[in-house]
């Protein structure tokens, strides 16, 4: 499985070295910030089997720190991205340190109460521009190359995702990810063999938050703004439904999900307005009750009774 995972790798990568040539390239790039963004919260919810309802703190924190860094600091855009994805790891360290004592429903209603506080600084702190947003952060350069080009950005961020993607799929198939595996699955037996469940969840969670930071970093490099919406609940509900429309617990499910979300909210926000939030539930409930394992997790499952094996 792991060599298909890696033919498939190189295949979508060939695909999005390409996609300028015939898609608006700041489409991609969005769908390429969101795709990260749930490949991150996948390796929370799909493999360790945490459910956070406040994820979205950290891809808004990275956003604003990026933003402030890059428009008010002046920093390189290297370093203003490292600040943004440093920040919400830092954070991340902070929320889940308090979250990992509780289990359960327990855990995802403390990350959502933590995350709310949050957005209510954000609301309220000067440099954030509270309502209007933190506007006209100027993208730089890197390495020579003008990033005010959108093709020379979508080659930085597809590099960006490519690099991140990879690591999540390393991190899964490695050790430290079999041991996260055992916890998802039973996490008193992973305690009775010696693990120290606790760091391990932390590990996760931590690792989880600075890849959405890096998400969020890298969303406020494309449109050059930040604005509260990064922070909301609302994008932390739509995260849920891009792990879980893609198929939770899947390498590219994440991916695939945020790829079909992101494109119906752009083809359907001009045609349908508010009536946008209605679809994205419907899809929601179609997607638990008739593919609880998700569009990539259901394929999976019918080519395996194609080929007589048995789907976990």
């Amino acid at each position: 499985m792991s060599r298909r995972v890696s033919i498939a790798y190189l295949i979508g990568l060939g695909l999005l070295l390409l996609a300028p040539m015939f898609i608006y390239p700041i489409l991609v790039m969005k769908v390429l910030c969101f795709a990260l963004f749930a490949c991150a919260f996948n390796l929370l919810l799909g493999f360790t089997g945490l459910l956070s309802f406040g994820h979205a703190v950290f891809l808004g924190s990275a956003a604003y720190v990026t933003g402030h860094a890059l428009k008010v600091w002046e920093l390189p855009t290297l370093l203003g991205l490292l600040a943004g994805a440093g920040a919400a790891t830092l954070l991340g360290w902070v929320i889940g340190s308090l979250a990992i004592r509780r289990q359960g429903i327990y855990f995802a209603m403390v990350t959502l109460a933590l995350a709310q506080m949050v957005f209510f600084f954000f609301l309220q702190a000067p440099f954030t521009g509270g309502e209007d947003g933190l506007q006209g952060v100027p993208r730089g350069t890197l390495f020579g190359l003008d990033l005010a080009d959108d093709i020379n950005l979508y080659y930085l961020v597809l590099a960006i995702f490519a690099g991140a993607f990879w690591l999540i799929q390393r991190t899964i198939h490695s050790p430290f990810g079999q041991i996260l595996k055992a916890i998802r699955e039973n996490e008193p037996r992973a305690i009775s063999l010696g693990y120290d469940v606790a760091k391990y969840k932390l590990l996760a969670f931590v690792l989880s938050a600075g890849l959405a930071g890096l998400a969020g970093a890298t969303k406020t490099l494309v449109f050059k703004f930040a604005t509260l919406t990064d922070a909301h609940w609302h994008t932390s509900g739509e995260v849920v439904l891009m792990t879980l429309l893609g198929g939770m617990g899947t390498v590219f499910g994440p991916v695939v999900g945020a790829t079909v979300i992101v494109t119906l909210q752009n083809e359907l926000a001009d045609k349908v307005g508010s009536l946008v939030t209605v679809i994205m539930g419907a899809i929601f409930v179609i997607c638990v009750l008739a593919f609880r394992r998700g569009i990539v997790g259901e394929s999976l499952a019918l080519y395996q009774r194609m080929i007589g094996q048995k789907s976990r």
